[in-house]
């Protein structure tokens, strides 16, 4: 079970990163031809959604004036002449590049945040060919809330949008027509600057019965409808741009573009004016929260977010005693070892019996091969005479498997590790520059091996569960630095851990031969 789990999670981790992320950069590129082979395609709506409520038609090309660009405490957002945002850019140190260039989080060419599409074909191909007039052409947001309106005349209807920028990136939108007109707007196509297949990216709604609904890239089928949702989030692996209201819930209408790829748009209740709130930017937990407790929902782990998201609270709450991730990873580790020693206890007790009792099942093995139902009952009557459990290696190892795995999710997802630096390590969210952690992960994995019980009968399996260190050591040289400290440090433990079963055993086995 040791060996397959290993072997999994090894291949699992080289097949994403080797196999599946060229195929998904291949098809993202695919999906961006696919978009804008159909930008112009103005069609009118073609599907049934809601109470009469059609699919959002396609956008036309995307504009590249600018008519505002509004200043925020962490960073600048630029808004097209139609009213959208086409540029979203982070500032501070945190998020520069390799060149010094700033974090941009959108690809220009994708549907931006706040278009407005309208059911009716007429009103909507106007909608895309006559700019918006706006308030002022730029906005200091940076230390107090700054407003900004922008005002579109049609031949028949007018458009106002009507913001409030705040320092933190959220801002609040009221929608205004001159006359009642079915209509839906986008948070825009989820970022784009921290694509990665090992994490979970797409869009996700938080609903009115509390559940998150989650269609990831290359998922969407272009019918997915909820009703009342709260929040509404397009997302990478560190960003989102999203909408909410947790007093008056909208209609969603996701739609899909190119090769799967999922296009969530809000829709209000009735057609009058729409008030909704947004955010575009990193999903800092506790920024989430101080804009709206209920935001952290935006933060999604996969599989295991209902296990990953207190871990994360307690990961969390060990930093705001310890201000360093690094340490807060080493105590957090250690925390989850000593939660969990119960079971690895039984676990090596088990192993440390079977190891014993090895030759013995050898000789069992040779003297009844061909009597499989006599071996398995003699095994049986040994591993009872011997108070061995055949299952009590693997067990304890199987309830903990959910929890390693949520800590993976967390440590992969977390921008928090981003910048975040640990003794000679610049930032968590990196692999270490210098390889250091990784090999001594490696080192620490076969000193492990080398303590621990075993009872192999096969040679062949021996080879392998031998190999399985330097197998670990060339995946994890380009993983997340903080994830491969959390190994590190969970191998440090599992090494005093094992050390004081060996040699309670020993004095166990000691004190029986004495007597």
């Amino acid at each position: 079970m040791i060996i397959f789990v290993a072997i999994a999670f090894a291949f699992m981790s080289f097949y994403e990163r080797y196999f599946i992320q060229p195929q998904s950069v291949a098809a993202r590129q695919t999906s961006q031809t696919e978009r804008n082979a159909t930008t112009d395609a103005n069609a009118a709506p073609s599907v049934s959604i809601e109470q009469n409520a059609a699919e959002p038609p396609v956008s036309s090309q995307p504009s590249d004036k600018t008519l505002v660009k509004v200043t925020t405490a962490i960073g600048e957002l630029t808004i097209d002449e139609l009213g959208r945002v086409s540029q979203a850019t982070l500032s501070g140190n945190v998020f520069k590049g390799e060149n010094d260039e700033q974090t941009a989080l959108f690809n220009p060419r994708n549907t931006r945040a706040l278009e407005i599409r309208f059911s009716d074909r007429a009103i909507n191909d106007q909608a895309f060919k006559k700019a918006y007039a706006a308030s002022a052409s730029a906005i200091d947001a940076a230390q107090n809330p700054a407003d900004l309106t922008l005002t579109q005349e049609l031949s028949d209807i007018t458009v106002v949008k009507e913001l409030r920028f705040y320092p933190d990136g959220h801002y609040d939108l009221k929608i205004r027509l001159s006359r009642a007109v079915e209509y839906f707007i986008t948070p825009g196509f989820r970022p784009d600057a921290a694509s990665d297949p090992m994490t979970v990216q797409g869009v996700l709604a938080h609903t009115a019965n509390e559940t998150i609904e989650t269609i990831e890239e290359g998922e969407a089928t272009g019918a997915q409808i909820f009703s009342g949702a709260k929040m509404l989030s397009a997302f990478d692996r560190y960003y989102a741009t999203l909408f909410f209201n947790y007093e008056e819930p909208f209609s969603v209408a996701v739609s899909k573009v190119g090769d799967g790829a999922p296009l969530a748009f809000a829709k209000p209740k009735t057609s009058g004016d729409f008030f909704i709130s947004g955010y575009i930017g990193p999903k800092y937990v506790d920024r989430l929260r101080a804009i709206n407790p209920n935001l952290t929902a935006a933060v999604e782990y996969g599989f295991f977010t209902f296990l990953s998201k207190p871990l994360f609270v307690a990961l969390e709450w060990i930093y705001s005693l310890i201000p360093n991730w690094g340490w807060a990873i080493a105590i957090f580790t250690l925390l989850v070892k000593i939660v969990l020693f119960p079971l690895s206890y039984k676990g090596m007790v088990s192993m440390s019996k079977l190891k014993d009792l090895a030759p013995k099942m050898k000789e069992l093995q040779e003297r009844y091969k061909d009597d499989k139902q006599k071996l398995q009952t003699h095994m049986m009557e040994l591993y009872k005479k011997h108070g061995a459990n055949p299952l009590g290696g693997c067990l304890p190892l199987l309830l903990q498997i959910p929890i390693f795995f949520a800590i993976y999710r967390v440590l992969l997802n977390a921008i928090e590790l981003k910048g975040a630096q640990w003794l000679y390590i610049g930032d968590l969210s990196m692999k270490d520059p210098f390889f250091i952690l990784p090999i001594l992960m490696g080192a620490t994995m076969w000193f492990q091996q080398r303590i621990t019980p075993s009872n192999f009968t096969d040679p062949l399996q021996e080879k392998l569960f031998r190999w399985l260190p330097v197998v670990f050591t060339v995946f994890f040289l380009f993983f997340p630095a903080g994830l491969v400290l959390y190994w590190l440090v969970n191998n440090i433990i599992s090494i005093g851990q094992q050390w004081f079963v060996n040699k309670k055993m020993k004095a166990i086995k000691e004190a029986r031969k004495s007597e």
